[in-house]
């Protein structure tokens, strides 16, 4: 499509053309695609209680003593437990680093999501102006 673009004087008629850009659609093969991970660190607090060890090893024993620890959860005396901070690390995928081939040439892109097996692909053409030097 061209576009002509004249001057409001009808003397000197001067022309522009401006051409729109040539540009299709297609679809490239993936190659590979490399999640792009953020780590997150998260801190809470939990709290953290000492067990009182039981001298007794009998089957009896064992009972009185699971018995007890349910009923100790319930009313833990607050001399056996303390605060303490747990860190931990969370990653996410934040991008994806694809690998991907169209017409032989291999090209690499960092994409917001996943595009599967084929990637479509936007393909522009145009020309080099020879006045245009240094390009």
């Amino acid at each position: 499509m061209l576009v002509v673009v004249g001057s409001g004087n009808a003397g000197a008629q001067e022309n522009t053309v401006i051409q729109a850009e040539n540009v299709r659609f297609a679809y490239a093969q993936v190659l590979r695609v490399t999640p792009v991970y953020q780590t997150l660190t998260a801190t809470r607090v939990e709290q953290r209680c000492d067990q009182s060890p039981v001298g007794d090893d009998s089957r009896l024993s064992r009972v009185v003593g699971a018995v007890k620890d349910v009923l100790a959860r319930a009313a833990e005396d607050a001399s056996n437990c303390r605060s303490v901070p747990v860190e931990r690390e969370f990653r996410r995928p934040i991008a994806y680093d694809v690998d991907y081939t169209y017409k032989g040439a291999k090209y690499r892109s960092r994409l917001p999501e996943d595009p599967g097996n084929r990637l479509r692909i936007r393909i522009s053409v145009t020309p080099v102006v020879a006045g245009a030097r240094g390009r």
